[in-house]
């Protein structure tokens, strides 16, 4: 029998949960029918040449639009914007419902207000368990000011600064 084999699925969820993760909503999709998704496994691979990744599930039908579409754009949400997480975390037919957007230079939706934005085309897609492992080609980024909205332990939060000892 293997390790995982034993291992209890809510003990595993449980104890990842305490690492915290910034929340992020992957958009693409065709600019006459946008997708987009709530997505915390989000991060940079490489700097030469600019990659990140992000790990949509296998079924999730706003990917198979995105993935189809070849580009996608990674929206770094700023504290306050849990409602555009839960929202985009949901499954309805038109999620962007009442967000304000703009095309990125790729095409992708910018949701107006976010942290940061990374404008990618979709470079390759390997298996990953129940998720896809998608490594997206950085071609635009930018950054706003602000504070990033967290998850951790099953809620949103947000930064505080920190004293470094002296």
């Amino acid at each position: 029998m293997t390790a995982t084999a034993t291992l209890d699925v809510n003990t595993f969820r449980y104890v990842l949960g305490h690492f915290a993760s910034g929340i992020t909503v992957v958009t693409g999709g065709e600019p006459d029918a946008p997708a987009g998704f709530t997505c915390q496994s989000f991060s940079s691979l490489s700097l030469d040449p600019p990659l990140v990744v992000v790990l949509p599930h296998q079924y999730s039908a706003s990917w198979l639009a995105i993935a189809h579409s070849g580009r996608f754009c990674v929206n770094v949400l700023a504290e306050g914007q849990e409602e555009l997480s839960i929202g985009f975390a949901r499954r309805h037919k038109d999620k962007f419902a009442g967000v304000a957007w703009t095309p990125s230079p790729l095409g992708s939706p910018v949701i107006d207000g976010v942290l940061a934005w990374i404008d990618c085309t979709l470079a390759a897609v390997h298996p990953g368990g129940d998720h896809f492992i998608a490594v997206g080609a950085v071609m635009h980024c930018e950054a706003g000011s602000g504070s990033p909205l967290l998850y951790h332990r099953g809620r949103y939060r947000g930064t505080r600064p920190c004293r470094i000892p002296t």
